[in-house]
């Protein structure tokens, strides 16, 4: 089967306005040449703007969450058929700061996964461990708990990409060595194929924790790393192209 294309996708988080629709404007021009998929994720105010700023070029722009009914009484929440009318293509779900910080479950992610799908969104899927479980050597188990948890089987066929991002490496400036993120994104794609078949080959699986210009090659360079899901580094485009540059073209 073919590698899937590597994904190179910035979560900005609870940061930009208007004023930094320019860096994504800049990543734009570059996507058509960069050999992989680029995506921004940037805040809910500002995916129908960066969507009609970047209209025509190959840059996908996703949400950072969605709800996993399509209307309701839910303040302060968006709607998967919200973010595809403001120009989504994707979405990230279950990132750490959503279960950690929301009390988000692995049945709130699958719920929310099946939103997605709904109405043709690709969902991006995060797992991974905090520091406490990593030491007590619990790494493995949590995050293949956390797949098997979050994806429902109407995955099957569909277009989904999986994010490994160990807690404490989110933020922080610390990653984890080659060889443990090689381990965990071996044990993500064994389980894939345990659940999907061989249809588990297709998703691409992300690195993401502290990733940038740094150390975005080396990772990028991993087996079963199929991209990287970028934080911090994604909010200037100058250090959004560097990491891009590193990585393996399809």
């Amino acid at each position: 089967m073919t590698p899937p294309t590597p994904l190179i996708a910035g979560n900005w988080k609870m940061n930009g306005t208007g004023q930094a629709l320019g860096e994504a404007r800049a990543i734009a021009e570059a996507a058509t040449a960069a050999g992989v998929r680029l995506a921004l994720c940037p805040p809910a105010t500002l995916v129908e703007r960066m969507s009609r700023e970047t209209a025509g070029s190959k840059l996908e722009i996703g949400g950072q969450d969605c709800h996993s009914e399509a209307a309701g009484a839910f303040t302060g929440d968006v709607s998967a058929e919200m973010l595809v009318e403001a120009g989504a293509r994707l979405v990230i779900l279950g990132h750490s700061e959503r279960r950690a910080g929301h009390g988000e479950s692995d049945a709130t992610v699958a719920a929310k996964v099946s939103a997605a799908l709904r109405v043709g969104l690709e969902p991006i899927i995060c797992v991974g461990e905090t520091r406490a479980e990593r030491e007590e050597g619990r790494a493995l188990a949590v995050v293949t708990r956390q797949i098997r948890g979050s994806l429902p089987a109407e995955l099957s066929g569909k277009a989904f990409t999986v994010a490994y991002e160990p807690v404490w490496a989110i933020g922080t400036g610390l990653t984890p060595t080659l060889e443990d993120i090689t381990e965990v994104h071996h044990a993500i794609r064994a389980t894939l194929k345990d659940m999907f078949g061989a249809e588990g080959a297709a998703p691409a699986i992300l690195y993401g924790g502290s990733v940038k210009p740094g150390n975005a090659a080396e990772i990028l360079a991993l087996p079963e790393v199929g991209g990287a899901l970028v934080g911090g580094a994604s909010l200037k485009a100058a250090d959004f192209l560097a990491i891009v540059a590193g990585a393996p073209k399809a």
